[in-house]
């Protein structure tokens, strides 16, 4: 099969590096080149034949949006930002999907196969975590011990000053010396999520929750400011007004 070529345009050089290494992880795409702004974009579609287009909307001077309305033959667009607000106008103009920074490589294949799907080519295989999570654990220090934790048991993790919480479903707490970071490292994306600098949440654990909160088990857990537009993103995918 012809490796489908992309073009990254971002104005955020980490956001580009993201994006063009998970394209090489895949043998069916290929990187034909990266940009940071719509204008330099313009001038790379008319010097290369470009399949798919990964385009950032906010940045300075033109838009994504922006160049996209200015396309006579644009390739498939996937829009990559941290402004879900912009996300019913980027479908407006028949965008493949739209991806909220930070993006994990897991929802990268997903709107990857939306283009596999509409050009009726295979689409690359999207791991079915569901066993695998049941069977999941980690070995946290705690007591001087190396402590066994299933995945699928922790609600919540909570940083404190010099140590970590693990909360699980049978109402125990494993403290552990460790920072919270090195502990999101080792959970999957697709189960948990970061929704403060201080609080770990697994999604499917969430009772109820507000704008500003989430109540797991009786916990009210806040949610930071830093951490809102994603974590509400996600949360309204699943949700019903």
């Amino acid at each position: 099969m012809t490796p489908v070529k992309c073009l990254v345009v971002d104005d955020e050089s980490l956001a580009v590096d993201i994006i063009s290494e998970y394209i090489r992880r895949l043998d069916n795409l290929l990187l034909v080149d990266t940009c940071n702004n719509a204008i330099e974009a313009m001038q790379k579609l008319n010097e290369h034949q470009v399949d798919l287009l990964f385009l950032d909307i906010q940045m300075p001077g033109l838009t994504g949006l922006q160049l996209m309305r200015n396309l006579s033959h644009r390739p498939e667009v996937i829009f990559t930002t941290a402004y879900s607000e912009y996300a019913l106008e980027g479908f407006e103009l028949e965008a493949l999907d739209y991806l909220i920074k930070p993006i994990s490589f897991e929802r990268f294949i997903k709107a990857v196969n939306r283009y596999f799907k509409n050009h009726q080519q295979l689409e690359i295989p999207h791991n079915d975590t569901s066993n695998t999570f049941n069977d999941a654990f980690i070995f946290v220090k705690s007591d001087k011990m190396m402590v066994k934790v299933v995945l699928k048991d922790i609600t919540h993790i909570e940083s404190l000053r010099n140590y970590v919480s693990i909360y699980l479903n049978d109402g125990r707490e494993i403290k552990t010396m460790n920072t919270i970071s090195n502990i999101e490292e080792k959970l999957p994306e697709t189960h948990f999520i970061r929704v403060h600098r201080s609080y770990i949440i697994a999604v499917d654990k969430i009772e109820s929750y507000t704008s500003g909160s989430l109540n797991i088990q009786g916990h009210n857990i806040p949610i930071g400011r830093n951490y809102k537009e994603q974590v509400l993103a996600i949360l309204d995918q699943n949700s019903i007004d």
